[in-house]
């Protein structure tokens, strides 16, 4: 991969991850406002299915696929995250959730080396330990770990295998299918406990919410999946990372929340441990290519 097309992918994940957070600001509003994040999250699977259905060219072969188990696995992933980070955002502040959530990409690259044979690399390691350091500054586990952010922590490690099982996937799926397909199982996993939950009152700002949640999360999560057509799982999770600024913007301007210092000083060393992990993956590339020209 060439360097201009490395920015490019990392413009399309910071993209992606953005789509996202602008998503779970709009499921934070909900479940400060008394809304069951459960009833959230089944919300989002499910009108996000029947909004793209009709657009997703869905055939008959296709949907028989969907008995292939690593889609079943990878939908039942991001179904536990986003209720899981749902549930830590009701009660904890969005910046710091994301800190916590950002084990994820250590999660997925542990997994890409051993399950799908992705080659370690020190300096990368070292660096996403880095992160890890961080991560452990925002939780801050010698202060007495809340509820909140072991929800958190527990909604990135089930991201970080969806992003691997996201990676063993994208060959053999289209993007349209892979989007669809954990929607319409996200749905019918989420179904008994959407169904368990009390509705809320609808009005134009829960029904607004609702729609902001539904297509930033799917969106967001649309573009990953053209992201992993184009790049191993373990160069994408570092630049997920980028996802701490669209989260710690969010926090102060929709929330007016502030990180602590240790939390931001977690959140520093994560941001560097992406940036960090992105400039040493250029350097190789542009090794690699004077070598070949050489």
């Amino acid at each position: 991969m060439f360097a201009s097309d490395l920015w490019r992918l990392a413009g399309l994940v910071f993209a992606a991850v953005t789509c996202v957070v602008i998503g779970d600001t709009a499921g934070k509003l909900l479940t400060q406002g008394g809304v069951d994040p459960f009833f959230v999250a089944w919300t989002r699977f499910l009108l996000a299915a029947i909004v793209l259905l009709p657009f997703s060219r869905v055939s008959l072969p296709e949907l028989r696929s969907l008995r292939d188990w690593r889609l079943l696995v990878r939908a039942g992933f991001i179904a536990g995250g986003i209720c899981c980070i749902l549930t830590a955002l009701g009660t904890e502040p969005i910046a710091n959730v994301f800190g916590a959530f950002f084990v994820g990409p250590i999660v997925s690259y542990v997994l890409a080396i051993l399950f799908l044979g992705e080659r370690p690399s020190l300096t990368r390691s070292l660096l996403l330990g880095l992160g890890f350091a961080g991560v452990l500054l925002v939780v801050k586990p010698g202060f007495g770990v809340s509820v909140g952010m072991l929800f958190a922590l527990a909604a990135g490690t089930f991201y970080g295998a969806y992003l691997v099982m996201t990676r063993l996937v994208a060959g053999s799926y289209r993007p349209g299918f892979l989007l669809i397909s954990q929607l319409l199982v996200g749905s019918l996993i989420l179904t008994p406990f959407g169904l368990a939950s009390e509705v809320p009152q609808l009005d134009l700002r829960v029904g607004a919410l609702i729609g902001v949640s539904v297509l930033g999360s799917a969106i967001g999560n649309f573009i990953l999946v053209i992201a992993n057509r184009r790049a191993e799982a373990s160069l994408i999770a570092p630049l997920v990372y980028s996802q701490l600024l669209s989260a710690t913007v969010m926090g102060v301007l929709v929330f007016r929340e502030w990180p602590d210092i240790y939390a931001l000083a977690g959140l520093v060393l994560i941001a560097i441990s992406g940036l960090s992990s992105l400039a040493v993956h250029q350097a190789g590339v542009r090794a690699r290519a004077n070598a070949a020209k050489g």
